[in-house]
Parts: structure tokens; sequence; C-alpha cells
């Protein structure tokens, strides 16, 4: 399979190339961007080609699939461009910037039997599958609470995380972590029950926020994010038996070798999980995709709650 990038950012520069490179399923076709010295910088880097406009890439009729890392107001827009075009569409998070955008794209794509994916590469390192266990195997008991932060202080005025036409805030961005945790440990019935978003006197975007969400069996996460913040990147569960810490749950490098902090019964122990590459694991999880429709229809369920999830939080969330 041949997969080009449709933009030149930086998660794809520093991120997502590396990892594509240690995936032998996928060729990379080459990247597309507005403008020449960046493109320049990604061929001399990776090699490819370098396409003169994103239209030029998706006019490629020998690739088959486009990684979408644009400012997350232009995913509906070119995500569009990508699946009318014929080709399978990996999506950096948020997928949309709304649930009516995300329904829109995923009939498009099953429409056109193609696959989508949004990268939430969190998901598929090791140390999740070890939580899991724990949970599934009950060794901290009865679920009672889950605890999830994350954020980072603030960035450059010009990051397009702050301006609200490329779709930027803190929900959207580091915010879709947290309640991506939240549907992947709670169920697909977890709800929002309390939220709040905060935009400072000068911002036109919500900086930081807060939720609850619920399932149905009354297990609950309190969330928190932000974008003007002191860097937190934890997940803390908390059970009848025990308790377990991970404290680089969402933005773990390949080379960092993760440990988790259990306390059971009294007694404290460390499971060293070791190194994993994520985002390499999300690529090859989006190849099968595309390779086998039987494996979509979970990815898109998850990708339209999501989608919910974070729509139910703006709605409920009070900007102050």
């Amino acid at each position: 399979m041949r997969l080009g990038i449709l933009g030149t950012a930086d998660i794809a520069y520093r991120r997502f190339l590396p990892a594509l490179q240690m995936c032998p399923e996928i060729t990379y076709a080459g990247v597309a961007s507005r403008q020449l010295e960046k493109t320049e910088r990604f061929v001399e880097a990776y090699g490819g080609q370098g396409y003169p406009s994103y239209e030029a890439l998706l006019a490629d009729q020998n690739i088959d699939a486009v990684y979408v890392p644009l400012p997350p107001a232009l995913h509906y827009e070119w995500g569009e461009k990508v699946l009318g075009s014929g080709k399978h569409l990996l999506m950096e998070k948020p997928f949309t910037i709304c649930q009516r955008d995300t329904e829109t794209l995923l009939a498009l794509a099953e429409k056109k039997n193609l696959a989508v994916h949004e990268n939430y590469m969190f998901l598929y390192h090791s140390q999740l599958q070890k939580i899991r266990e724990l949970i599934a195997n009950r060794e901290l008991g009865e679920l009672r609470l889950l605890r999830m932060s994350f954020g980072f202080p603030k960035r450059g005025e010009d990051d397009f995380r702050y301006q609200k036409e490329l779709g930027g805030g803190a929900l959207l961005d580091c915010g879709g972590y947290p309640v991506r945790l939240a549907l992947e440990l709670l169920g697909n019935t977890v709800q929002v029950v309390q939220a709040k978003l905060s935009q400072p006197v000068g911002y036109e975007v919500d900086l930081y926020g807060s939720a609850v969400l619920e399932n149905d069996k009354g297990a609950c996460a309190q969330i928190a994010f932000g974008m003007d913040n002191s860097y937190k990147c934890e997940l803390e569960i908390w059970g009848s038996a025990g308790s377990c810490q991970a404290d680089r749950i969402f933005t773990a490098p390949p080379d960092h070798p993760v440990e988790l902090k259990l306390k059971i019964h009294g007694g404290e122990q460390t499971i060293a999980v070791g190194t994993d590459n994520a985002f390499l694991k999300s690529i090859r999880t989006f190849y099968r995709m595309c390779a086998q429709k039987a494996l979509r229809e979970k990815n898109v369920a998850e990708i339209r709650k999501q989608s919910c999830l974070t729509d139910t939080l703006y709605t409920k969330g009070t900007l102050l």
C-alpha cells in the first residue's frame, strides 16, 4: 500500500514518518504542502515525492491512502476530498470538530468501501493492554474511580490550538485524550454527566476544562485537561482492592521505559511494561483495516461515540 501525507505538521515530521519507516507493509509516497520550503524539508529527511498542492497528491492514482495532520477545522473538508478521491483516510485527532461532520465522513467512507482511522495512538501502547488486564482480572477489585489529567504549558501565540477558525481549543486538542480513554475503559455506555470549559479574557477558545463521565454500572471518570497548565499526563485507577497509576499514559515515546505503580492490600509494587511504539501500532492497525473490511465496524463505532461525547461535553461545558 502507498500512502501520502496531506500537510507538513510537526507531528508528521517528528512522530508519524519515523514510525512509518518501520512499517514494511506501507510505502511512503510523498507529502503535499502549500509552502515549498516545508515540502523540501520533508523530502530531504524522508524521501518521497514533493507534491505542489494537496489536490496534486489526491490526483495521484498510485496513492492508496492519505494521512491528514492538518489543523482540526480543515479535517472535514480534506477528509471528504480524500475519501472522494477513493483513498483510505488516516486522520490525526480529532476526527472532525463536530459530530455532524464526523457522521458525514463516516457515511461517505461506508458508501465508498474505504477505511477511516482516528489516530489516538496511545490506545495501542502495551501499558494500556496491561491496565485492561488488571481491570478484567479484578486485581484492583471493583472499579470505583478513574482520574485522568492531560495538559501542557502555553505554546506560542501563533499556534493553531489558540485559533478558533482553525479548530483550536483545549477540548478538541488535549481534552480528546482523556475522553477517549474514558470511553476505552468504561465502555460504550459512558456518558458525560457534567463539564466545565474555561476561556480566559483575551482568548477565542477554551484553554482548560474538566468533566465527569459515568457508565451504566456507575463507574466514574474524572478528567481534566488544559493547554495553559503545568505538564501532566496521568491516569489513576482506584478500585476496592487497590490502585494503579500510569504517569505517561498518553504520550510515552517509543524509547521510554514505562512503569505502572500499584498499591494492593497495603503493599506497593512496580510493573515494568518496557518500551513500545504506539505510533507504529496505530499505523499497522490502519493498514489492517484497509485490507480487511470486517475490522472497520468497531473502529467506526468508537469514532462516532468519541465525537458524540466531545459534542456533549462542549454543550454541557460553561465557557467562563
